[in-house]
């Protein structure tokens, strides 16, 4: 019966074959999608694990979209004087770090409502079952007595923040591996349902990046969400802090620096800051470090650390003292940010059957 019909309709057969390989032949624009929550001011993972990459990027020239996601903060309570200090202090990092509103987009995510509405379409093409198995669910579940309903759909609402810009790359760390992959289930599950409307998003994982450690807990990663604030050294962080907290690193009873991320967490992670600050390998360090014991050498990574954050930590001043051009800043960005996400939305809305009166020039 289907031979059949193969062979009495070949013009249909024809049509579509050209309709697939149109498909095949779709070339995604490249774009780069990231963003972070204002939290209070990056870390040194932060910094070294994606800011300073999200920089490079920029440089290269490629088209990158960086947010400020200051939706996804309110998953939990804030403080809402809190949450307007830390945005203007997260666009001062995120611009000292070597951000450039020129060259990049920077916004703020609450100010481009598009987020929001395309997080309810992927969210009625979602499951809760696929919800429940994501690392977010599954690790906040266990500590909080009410999981509150943003929390449990935040995944969601990451996808359209990538999907938004119709981005092809994403960086992120290992941990939120398994968050792309839902936006690349959705993708799929939009894409067969309405139409070719986006391109699957790919991680961009860097293989030789070296997470940095808590410094109190060398088998856990340096977290901005970690309670026990010793565990890390934040960008705004004053010397007399940073020389404290790296003073007060879990080593272990061996002396000698030595590099040994297995058996010697908490010295190694020390040789990987002093490493990124310097640009010296393990080895050159371990050699030129090696008349000292632990305790000594905590003073040089401390140094290292301060004087590499010397010129971020002045700049950073330097935003915070003039606010306006900071929200200057966001609500150029937030235009630009709001011209793409439109003319994606106006494409959904038409896919899915929603009314729409506006028409974009492509």
């Amino acid at each position: 019966m289907y031979t059949f019909c193969i062979r009495e309709n070949s013009h249909i057969c024809r049509l579509i074959s050209q309709n697939l390989s149109c498909k095949r032949r779709i070339q995604w624009k490249q774009r780069i999608f990231s963003g972070i929550q204002p939290t209070g001011a990056p870390h040194l993972g932060n910094y070294f694990g994606a800011i300073k990459k999200w920089s490079t990027l920029q440089n290269e020239g490629k088209d990158c979209v960086f947010s400020i996601v200051d939706l996804h903060s309110i998953t939990l309570p804030q403080d809402p004087k809190k949450l307007r200090y830390n945005i203007h202090l997260m666009a001062a990092c995120l611009i000292a770090c070597g951000i450039n509103p020129n060259s990049s987009v920077l916004f703020l995510q609450s100010q481009v409502p598009q987020h929001a509405e395309l997080a309810w379409i992927l969210g009625c093409l979602c499951t809760m079952a696929r919800l429940t198995h994501l690392p977010q669910y599954k690790e906040k579940s266990t500590t909080l007595e009410h999981f509150p309903l943003g929390l449990y759909l935040y995944p969601v609402l990451q996808s359209a923040d990538i999907l938004a810009y119709k981005a092809t790359e994403v960086p992120v760390g290992e941990d939120q591996l398994q968050h792309i992959q839902l936006s690349q289930h959705l993708v799929k599950v939009f894409n067969n349902k309405f139409g070719e409307i986006f391109p699957t998003p790919v991680p961009l994982i860097d293989a030789n990046c070296a997470r940095i450690k808590g410094l109190r807990q060398p088998d856990k990663k340096m977290s901005k969400s970690d309670f026990n604030f010793k565990n890390r050294i934040e960008l705004t962080d004053k010397p007399d802090v940073i020389l404290k907290r790296i003073k007060e690193a879990l080593t272990d009873f061996t002396s000698a620096v030595t590099f040994d991320i297995d058996k010697r967490p908490g010295v190694s992670n020390l040789i990987l800051i002093h490493g990124l600050c310097t640009g010296m390998s393990h080895e050159d360090i371990c050699s030129e470090n090696q008349h000292l014991d632990t305790g000594q050498y905590k003073l040089v990574v401390a140094e290292a650390v301060i004087e590499y954050l010397k010129p971020i930590q002045l700049e950073i001043q330097r935003l915070l003292s003039d606010q306006s051009h900071i929200d200057q800043v966001l609500r150029k960005g937030s235009e630009k940010a709001t011209e793409i996400a439109s003319k994606t939305m106006f494409e959904v809305k038409e896919a899915v059957g929603l009314s729409v009166e506006a028409k974009f020039n492509s």
